[in-house]
């Protein structure tokens, strides 16, 4: 069994409508590359905050699920949003289907906190859901949020969980990885590209999970945080984007091939 994934490497900002502008763009790119489904970076529509317009959030959804819909391609869509259920605010992947079914949302686990106590900063603002997968195409998938899969010591208040590892455990074969790291040009922003690479490999071989991943490229004058491609199965990039300025990629999955 194949899938064909596509990933956008997006200049994530605060524009609500630049980012629509932008995921758009990037449909059309997987539509034209016949892809089943686009995976853009976390944030990616709302801008990445709990601070944002919920009601454009909303009509932005609508513009790019309709768009979706109409190209015959689905979604792992970063986003922050409100559920209108209960009111809280999450860092998402939501998951639709080519033809616009809505499967549910990953909710970012490992939110990002000071190592003080209490901690502070964005793990006070997001709201967490339990861990799941989803049946896509007849593959069983599974999302992460940036720290979510490496867990940085720096920032992550809580012990590892290994959540690829886990997403494995309910059978997961594909996970779709969102981010949008920090970055400053600096030594530091090398240390975490290489922690970040590291990471995506080695715990992509633990899983025996293919990971698609993108980051957001904003601002565009500076590297990514970290890599946006393909990792396989056994560790190793199956196809890895130029980490600088917009990228769209896509790719075949061989679900079933060995791990």
């Amino acid at each position: 069994m194949s899938l064909r994934v596509a990933g956008a490497q997006l200049a994530v900002t605060a524009d609500i409508e630049a980012n629509v502008t932008g995921i758009l763009r990037a449909l059309d790119f997987a539509a034209a590359e016949q892809a089943e489904i686009l995976l853009t970076p976390e944030g990616s529509l709302s801008g990445y905050s709990h601070r944002f317009d919920v009601e454009a959030v909303r009509r932005a959804l609508d513009t790019v699920t309709a768009a979706s819909r109409e190209q015959g391609v689905g979604l792992a869509l970063g986003t922050c949003f409100v559920e209108p259920d209960d009111g809280r605010c999450y860092n998402q992947v939501r998951l639709y289907l080519p033809d616009g079914a809505y499967l549910g949302f990953h909710s970012k686990t490992l939110t990002c906190g000071s190592l003080t106590d209490p901690p502070r900063g964005e793990i006070e603002h997001y709201a967490v859901a339990p861990l799941r997968t989803f049946a896509f195409a007849g593959t069983t998938v599974g999302a992460l949020i940036c720290n979510d899969l490496w867990a940085n010591p720096g920032c992550t208040p809580v012990p590892d969980p290994h959540l690829t590892q886990r997403l494995a455990g309910m059978g997961a074969r594909v996970i779709f990885h969102a981010v949008n790291g920090g970055r400053g040009g600096g030594r530091w922003s090398e240390v975490a590209w290489q922690y970040h690479e590291s990471n995506l490999l080695m715990r992509g071989a633990a899983a025996g999970c293919w990971i698609v991943t993108v980051d957001s490229c904003h601002p565009p004058h500076l590297r990514c945080s970290a890599p946006s491609g393909v990792v396989g199965p056994d560790g190793e990039w199956a196809l890895r984007a130029e980490p600088l300025g917009e990228r769209f990629f896509a790719y075949t999955i061989e679900v079933d091939a060995p791990r």
